[in-house]
């Protein structure tokens, strides 16, 4: 296979669901290659870098091979390494929100009509 549209790469992949999806991330800017924003008919070559969104992470992988067929998962980890310091990225920005939804204390219950009087006080109290 000589190349491989960036859109049937990405859903080759496996990074987004359809090419729909992949073709509306790489229009909005979210998917770069090379360090550039890309076209959707980009070209795909062995070696290039390329930047996606998935969720809250951003993964930064290199070609490996070229596929336009969206096979199994372990099939398609075959057409890409990721960069050392992405995994170290996300690994530290997971970490990082597990300890903030840590911090985070959810109430017990609902307020009730006095605490919500409270709350409405104090933020109109803000709002000034």
């Amino acid at each position: 296979m000589d190349s491989v549209r960036l859109d049937k790469w990405l859903w080759a992949a496996r990074f987004f669901k359809t090419r729909a999806l992949a073709k509306k991330a790489i229009e909005g800017g979210k998917v770069h290659y090379n360090g550039d924003r890309a076209k959707t008919s980009k070209s795909v070559e062995l070696g290039a870098l390329i930047r996606v969104p998935q969720g809250w992470d951003v993964w930064e992988v290199e070609v490996l091979a070229l596929s336009d067929q969206r096979r199994g998962a372990p099939e398609a980890r075959a057409l890409y390494r990721e960069t050392a310091e992405s995994v170290a990225r996300r690994e530290r920005e997971s970490e990082a929100r597990r300890l903030t939804n840590q911090a985070m204390q959810h109430p017990l219950k609902r307020p009730d009509k006095k605490q919500r009087r409270e709350i409405q006080r104090f933020q109109r109290r803000q709002g000034d």
